[in-house]
């Protein structure tokens, strides 16, 4: 078993050929271009840009694709990774970035194509970039829920319902800048973002999932109308609803078929 590496960024492409390892240092996988189809000890999903997969040390691992791409892969010793970080990202190994974390990634790839840094200053800089990217992800992970519980069951269980703040303050039993207040406490985020968060992680496990037009998806989750889901898709991943659906389902059809049947990354729990 290879020895924990200092921090090492490199950007890899892979085949429809099993790549499978295990290795005794964690990895962090980020995709740039094209779709991957992962499977991390027993869980597979297929990863898109603006998504990320977490490896921990000593996991068997695989990823496959059968569409040109491109990716970061992030070697590291896990004990760099702070504890609730850490645990977090064992828990959920798929996840999406948030914006803070998915600029960072644009623009360690934008680094990368100027082809004149020698091998000494690339080092340097992701030396620089990789604990900054790693503190933004521990930023971005959610805190205590106990006291939204019951009002966060109620959005997961109804997303598409007209969630207004009195409507859920009235169900957490709080008044509306006391609910800006918790939301902000113990997750970093207002109700609406996390709202939208949610309404987007559903959108796009409907679209790896099935075929219902992008017009009743939009009804179903609380958008205004099929351009509102659009746009917000758009944003979140940069594909509209028909091409990020077309790309995750030909990534799963590639997959191993254990994997099949998985809808894809779990997506951001605060605006990412």
């Amino acid at each position: 078993m290879a020895p924990p590496p200092t921090l090492s960024l490199d950007m890899r492409s892979y085949g429809p050929d099993s790549t499978t390892d295990r290795h005794g240092f964690a990895q962090i996988v980020l995709p740039l271009e094209g779709a991957l189809s992962m499977e991390i000890g027993t869980r597979g999903a297929a990863i898109l840009r603006g998504d990320m997969a977490f490896v921990e040390s000593d996991t068997l691992h695989d990823q496959v694709s059968a569409v040109p791409n491109r990716s970061f892969i992030l070697d590291l010793d896990p004990e760099a990774l702070a504890p609730r970080l850490r645990e977090e990202l064992i828990r959920r190994p798929y996840t999406a970035l948030s914006p803070a974390a998915g600029k960072l990634v644009d623009f360690m790839a934008l680094m990368a194509a100027q082809q004149d840094a020698s091998a000494e200053t690339t080092q340097a800089m992701v030396d620089r970039w990789a604990p900054l990217f790693l503190d933004t992800l521990a930023g971005g992970m959610p805190r205590s829920r106990l006291r939204l519980a019951a009002l966060l069951a109620a959005l997961e269980a109804e997303p598409g319902r007209d969630w207004t703040a009195a409507a859920m303050g009235r169900h957490a039993g709080v008044g509306v800048s006391r609910l800006h207040e918790l939301f902000r406490q113990e997750l970093d985020t207002t109700p609406r973002a996390w709202l939208s968060d949610l309404r987007l992680k559903r959108v796009r496990e409907a679209l790896a999932a099935g075929h219902r037009s992008i017009a009743e998806l939009a009804y179903r989750f609380g958008y205004s109308d099929q351009s509102a889901l659009t746009r917000a898709l758009r944003k979140a991943t940069g594909l509209p609803p028909a091409a990020y659906r077309r790309q995750m389902q030909d990534a799963i059809a590639e997959s191993p078929p254990e994997t099949q049947g998985e809808t894809g990354p779990e997506p951001r729990s605060k605006p990412a």
